[in-house]
């Protein structure tokens, strides 16, 4: 059950962080945080379900989404 929460909490905070880094407004800098939250959500989801290979790219993904909080400012 808490993987089915993973897996949702991961894919709607991946795509607000989409959606507020292209709106390219005052609110963009936030979306590397919904990026973190999505980033930790798919982490444990991929270790729950035994996907390594996926849990690679999100770790990956987590160092680009700590690079974006460090260039916007927010860290």
């Amino acid at each position: 059950m808490m993987t089915n929460y993973m897996e949702w909490i991961g894919s709607l905070s991946s795509l607000l962080g989409a959606f507020l880094i292209a709106t390219h407004s005052e609110f963009s800098q936030y979306g590397w945080i919904a990026f973190i939250i999505a980033n930790l959500a798919l982490i444990t989801f991929s270790v729950a379900i035994k996907r390594y290979g996926l849990l690679l790219q999100q770790v990956g993904f987590t160092v680009t989404s700590l690079l974006g909080l460090y260039h916007s400012g927010l860290i």
